[in-house]
Parts: structure tokens; C-alpha cells; sequence
């Protein structure tokens, strides 16, 4: 019998050239002699010669591979056939090789932070550093302002709209009856001083009122004015800084510290069960571990390098380092406006050391202060006349920012809309956004950018450039988006 010398793939074309008659998969029609897995398949060679053409039994479709000896090559030529190679030991190697990867699933970045698009930020900073004041002109609220420590007690509350020339250019174009811009929550908190971990100057009660914030604006004071107290005696900003961030610090590890303490206790208990919520709890428990050594080196949590299921345990416990943070430094009005200030460049050391990547946005409280009691008119002819601008803009939109929010734009001639959503959110969590049903039969987003909008100068337009785009539920949604859902419920929400 002649030794197997090479493989041949025999496709459907062939198949009818062998005389197998009545093939039927998995059934050996004679003597197995020889047999080889293919890797498309499997192939066997029956018969006791070589002198005709080799009968096939097979387990998989067409295409298949069989192994032939040369003097039988010619027949590789019959319709169908292909010589791939004379090893059939190259072959298993060289398919196994070419075989395609496992799919990699993508794990979605999950963000420090509560999962929400109904977020606050909150002014921390010492008594009597102008925190009531930015306040009262970013709000148009009237929350006291007194000078001494403590005038506020209770958080007071206020929305502001965040300013967008999208918005405005959108509502323009439509001319809508309705028109609802993104908005911030601004939360003004009592003074903190120091020892506030330890129960100073009610400094728990206002510590608890930061944790139910979702990120911070540090109020700095950089400005010397006799008749306003400072707690501690001098205006001496980054002494100020490291206050706030030590007093911060001090909470979450002491927070830390009773947390490990009872799941210490609770993973006892549970002792070698191994049930799911004994290893979450153990799982928690290490964490919690690490991110009090991390938080005793002297960083704050929102600095760190954490996988996403250390996120999710720290999202759980609400630290106050874990908080993103804007540094606004209040400055005089003198100093604001010829943009110079002698304690400006120990600050942005300070945050450049401690906190690298922090934003820091200069401002001046009472400046903002006086353009509140102007109107729109009055308030432009002033700053053009003092050669500045307002800084609430810039603040308002950073603080957006910070709480890794975005929008985007619903609009037509009934309403222009900014929806907010957290970054990175998808197409039917977006659109859950407007109404719960639109995420329960989310079909399709239609999409256009804000930028074609503007460029071709209508709906209509944009999808004749071929710019109007269809996106399934695998869309993440970017700012400044402008769509139209596409959803169907049928059935009642179970």
C-alpha cells in the first residue's frame, strides 16, 4: 500500500467523482485504514488500495480534507480539489495557528463617583473665605453672609443653568416654545476649621453635609481685608489648604478604620463557607484595606489607580478624598482685574505638589458680588470698562464637568432640551434618561452632530451630506450630541 504523501481539500464540485454512494454522515462504508482530523472536519480514507480513487465517510458538511499519495495527485485536479500540503503534521499545526482568537470583551471604565445624573456640588473651605458670597452671585440666591465663623449652619441649596453657546444657537434655530438648559446644584456648607475630624466647630455635623456632595469647590481666601475675620488669625492660603485636605483625610480613615473593624467581624462569622456573600465581604474587606494605606501615605482616594471592582467598593462608602476637587481663589477686586496677586503662584505649587491635575480658577468674590445687583446691560458696560470678565461662567462649567457629566440636545419648534447624563453612558440608558419607556423599547438613536447641524444649516441638509447617523445600543453618547430616539413598548413593564 502506498504511504500517505499529501493532503487534498475536496470541495462540493468533487464529492460526486467518488464512488461512495449513498454517504450518510458519521457511517463507515468498509474498513477504516486511515483516519486524520482536519480541523474543518474529519475525513477518512477507506479501501485496502490505492489503485483507485479512495472512498470518503464523513462526520462534518463540505468542504473536506483527505490525505492522498502522489500517485493519485492528478486527481486533485477534478473540480473542487486543492493540494494544500504533504504533511499532515504541518497542516494540524499550520491550522491550529490560523485559527481565530477568542473575542476579548471590553470592560467598561466604571467612574469614581455615584452612578447618577442628579449630582451636587458642594463650597467647602474655611469660615469666612467668601463661600456664602460665591454662593449667593453664582445662585442669584440670598444665603447669609455675615462676617464671623459659622453665619451658615445648614447647607443651603440653589441651581444654576450651565451657560452653552450650543444651547443658545440651537434655540435660535428652532425658535421653541419651551427651553430647558443643563443645570448644576450648588450646595453652599458651613466653614470647616481644625480639629473638624475630631468634633471641632461642629465639625462633624459639616463634615457628614460634604459626604452627601458629589465633588467639591475648595474656597481659598487670597485676599487681606482687616474687617473680615480669619478663624485663624492671618490670611495665610496654603496653611488653609492643608487644613481642608488633612481634616478630609482624617475622616475617611477614621471612617475606614471602624468599616474594617465590622467587616473584620462579619467575615468571622461567615467563617470558610464560601457562600457569594462571604467572598464579596472578604473581597470588600481588602480593599478597604488598601485604600486606608493608601489614604495614610497622605493621597487622596480620587488620585489612585484603582480596577473597576475597587471602584465599585469605594463608590459604595461616599469618602470625602474621593471626591473630585476645583480650587477657586478668591481674590480682591484689585488683584482680580491687573491679574496679579503674591499668593497666587504658593497656591498652584501647592496643588501642583499635593493634587497634580486639580483645576485651579482664580475669581473675585466681591467683584461678582457687585455685577449681581446690575442687569445684563449695566453688568457687560462694567467689565468692558475694568478690561475683565466675569469668572462664573468658567466655574459653573468646570464644576459640570468635574462630576464627569455631559448632555445632549433634544430640539424642534415644541422645546430645546439639554439632557444630563454621566460620561460613557449608552444609547438606551441616555434615552431612559427622557422617559423610562424609551429605554425599555429603545430601537435605534438617530444622531447628528452639533457642528454638520451648524455647517449645513438644517436636518434636512445634514442627511443629504450623509452625516445623520443610525446608532444601536452599543452607542455611547457623546456631549453635545442632538438625537432622536426611536423606541417601541409593547408589552406591560413587568
Amino acid at each position: 500500500m502506498h504511504s500517505l504523501s499529501s493532503l487534498v481539500r475536496l470541495g462540493p464540485a468533487a464529492l460526486k467523482f467518488f464512488p461512495a454512494p449513498g454517504l450518510k454522515k458519521s457511517v463507515a462504508l468498509g474498513r477504516l485504514t486511515r483516519g486524520y482530523h482536519s480541523g474543518r472536519g474529519q475525513s477518512s480514507v477507506i479501501g485496502s488500495s490505492w489503485t483507485s480513487p479512495p472512498q470518503i465517510a464523513v462526520s462534518f458538511t463540505s468542504p473536506l480534507c483527505v490525505f492522498v499519495p502522489l500517485s493519485l495527485h492528478p486527481f486533485a485536479t477534478l473540480p473542487g480539489c486543492r493540494c494544500l500540503h504533504s504533511s499532515p503534521l504541518y497542516y494540524a499545526k499550520k491550522n491550529k495557528s490560523k485559527m481565530p482568537p477568542k473575542k476579548q470583551v471590553k470592560e467598561d471604565k466604571v467612574l469614581l463617583g455615584r452612578p447618577s445624573n442628579n449630582l451636587k456640588i458642594g463650597v467647602v473651605g474655611l469660615p469666612n473665605v467668601g463661600k456664602s458670597t460665591f454662593f449667593n452671585t453664582i445662585t442669584n440666591s440670598a444665603a447669609a453672609a455675615e462676617n464671623y465663623p459659622f453665619c451658615t449652619i445648614d447647607p443651603e441649596e440653589s441651581r444654576v443653568s450651565v451657560p452653552d453657546s450650543r444651547f443658545d444657537w440651537l434655540c435660535q434655530h428652532y425658535k421653541p416654545a419651551s427651553k430647558v438648559p443643563a443645570y448644576l446644584t450648588v450646595i453652599d456648607i458651613a466653614g470647616l476649621v481644625k480639629g473638624a475630624a475630631g468634633g471641632e466647630g461642629l465639625g462633624n455635623a459639616f463634615l457628614s453635609h460634604v459626604r452627601a456632595v458629589d465633588a467639591i469647590f475648595h474656597m481659598v481666601r487670597a485676599f487681606d481685608e482687616a474687617d473680615v475675620v480669619h478663624v485663624e488669625g492671618d490670611v495665610n492660603p496654603t496653611r488653609d489648604m492643608e487644613i481642608i485636605h488633612d481634616e478630609l483625610r482624617l475622616k475617611d480613615m477614621e471612617f475606614l478604620t471602624k468599616h474594617i473593624e465590622q467587616l473584620g467581624k462579619t467575615a468571622a462569622r461567615g467563617g470558610n463557607k464560601g457562600s457569594t456573600a462571604d467572598k464579596a465581604k472578604k473581597e470588600e474587606l481588602e480593599v478597604a484595606k488598601k485604600v486606608l494605606e493608601w489614604i495614610e501615605g497622605g493621597n487622596d482616594v480620587r488620585k489612585g489607580d484603582w480596577t473597576n471592582k475597587e471602584v465599585a467598593v469605594i463608590n459604595s462608602l461616599l469618602l470625602l478624598t474621593a471626591k473630585p476637587v476645583i480650587y477657586l481663589v478668591n481674590l480682591s477686586e484689585r488683584d482680580f482685574i491687573r491679574k496679579k496677586n503674591k499668593y497666587l503662584i504658593k497656591i498652584k505649587e501647592w496643588v501642583d505638589k499635593n493634587n497634580p491635575g486639580d483645576q485651579l480658577i482664580p475669581f473675585s468674590g466681591a467683584l461678582e458680588s457687585r455685577l449681581a445687583g446690575m442687569d445684563a446691560d449695566a453688568r457687560e458696560a462694567e467689565l468692558k470698562s475694568v478690561g475683565t470678565a466675569s469668572s462664573l461662567p468658567k466655574i459653573v462649567v468646570a464644576g459640570y464637568q468635574a462630576l464627569q457629566l455631559i448632555y445632549y440636545f433634544t430640539g424642534g419648534p415644541d422645546e430645546v432640551r439639554a439632557w444630563t447624563i454621566r460620561k460613557l453612558t449608552k444609547a438606551p440608558q441616555a434615552a431612559g434618561t427622557i422617559h423610562s419607556d424609551f429605554e425599555r423599547g429603545f430601537i435605534m438613536a438617530e444622531v447628528m452632530k452639533y457642528t454638520d447641524l451648524v455647517e449645513a444649516g438644517s436636518e434636512a441638509a445634514v442627511k443629504a451630506a450623509g452625516k445623520y447617523h443610525q446608532k444601536g445600543k452599543d452607542y455611547v453618547v457623546e456631549d453635545g450630541d442632538i438625537i432622536f430616539f426611536k423606541f417601541n413598548v409593547t408589552a406591560s413593564k413587568k
